[in-house]
């Protein structure tokens, strides 16, 4: 169905932007801050975070505004909607279990990878993953698996519109690295990061299919890196990994 313009509400969209603005990267932004991210102007990037504040969205220190727990919500009713968390976390919570590691589901979401379920043996990164939970798709396992579900032209677009900001020494920001990387995954059937997200960080995924054959989901294994070799972790992990894929095949919507 085509959506005519005369129905949309801009107002809401911009309010929806600004919200969007926010990131781990930005977790507090001044009305100058928000304009610059949104490419709103002042006048209205300050009505939008005005109204967020006055809903209960935001928080506002007479600078800088920083979202509120209650902007969960938002995301919260899509959650609960959606199969797919439904279903895997029962095989996630035996899979972390058995190999004694956190293991975690994500989608893709253009630029980023989205958590919608987790379960964690313990903490490896430096802030706490779980369900909503959001980071770049050009450098982690799961995204590198999901961007190689893509057409190669649409590879491209992601990474070129993603920031790939350097976030260790490890991280791989060129455009023609990380394509040959994608494509070397889609090749393999898995990815391995090793601290290119966080230094002490390694993790391995693959896809997750639908009963059509489609790749929906990503499943990975997150764990602190240590002396022994990124071909140790791939062999040990990966075998756990494509069996809990097996146990989901055709359940998958």
């Amino acid at each position: 169905m085509e959506i005519k313009e005369r129905d949309v509400m801009g107002g809401l969209a911009k309010g929806l932007r600004v919200i969007e603005a926010f990131s781990l990267e930005k977790p507090r932004l001044s009305i100058s801050d928000a304009s610059a991210v949104t490419g709103l102007d002042r006048a209205t990037a300050r009505r939008c975070l005005l109204t967020l504040s006055a809903a209960g969205y935001a928080a506002y220190d007479g600078k800088f505004f920083s979202l509120t727990p209650r902007v969960l919500r938002l995301g919260t009713g899509c959650l609960a909607t959606m199969p797919l968390p439904r279903i895997v976390q029962p095989f996630l919570d035996q899979l972390s279990e058995s190999i004694d590691q956190s293991a975690s589901v994500s989608i893709l979401d253009e630029t980023e990878i989205v958590y919608v379920a987790r379960a964690a043996q313990r903490r490896v990164m430096s802030i706490s993953l779980m369900p909503g939970s959001r980071l770049p798709a050009y450098c982690t396992s799961m995204g590198r698996v999901l961007l190689a579900a893509l057409p190669d032209n649409e590879i491209r677009r992601l990474l070129e519109a993603s920031p790939r900001t350097q976030r260790t020494q490890r991280t791989i920001t060129d455009i023609s690295a990380l394509m040959a990387e994608i494509v070397a995954t889609r090749e393999r059937g898995y990815a391995s990061i090793d601290q290119e997200v966080e230094l002490g960080l390694r993790s391995v995924a693959v896809p997750l299919l639908n009963s059509r054959g489609r790749i929906v989901a990503a499943l990975n294994v997150g764990l602190a890196a240590t002396a022994e070799g990124m071909e140790t972790v791939i062999s040990r992990y990966i075998p756990s990994l494509l069996s809990t894929r097996e146990e989901l095949k055709g359940m998958l919507p």
